[in-house]
């Protein structure tokens, strides 16, 4: 799997706001087949910062309701939690 192919999206929500800004964890959804490694080399790589350590999370798939009648499947998703070294930023998260 190539490197910018293991990132799909940062997560931006008041829970992941928090962990930036308190423990310098940022939160981002990856592919299903990655491994810690590969969300290392890729943060490392994307933002140019050093990563002390990756946690991974599976959320499976759940069923949804919007209004009274309509349900819907949420997909699963996996996800990681990123934390940085000291003094080490990604910018893309700032001011949001």
């Amino acid at each position: 799997m190539h490197v910018y192919d293991v990132l799909r999206r940062p997560i931006v929500t008041e829970k992941s706001n928090a962990l930036v800004d308190n423990v310098h964890q940022y939160t981002f959804e990856v592919d299903a087949r990655a491994n810690k490694m590969q969300v290392k080399d890729a943060v490392e790589t994307a933002f140019s910062v050093s990563v002390l350590s990756v946690r991974i999370v599976r959320i499976p798939a759940k069923m949804g309701r919007y209004g009274r009648s309509t349900v819907v499947k949420k997909p699963a998703l996996k996800k990681a939690v990123v934390t940085l070294a000291p003094g080490s930023t990604i910018q893309l998260f700032e001011g949001v």
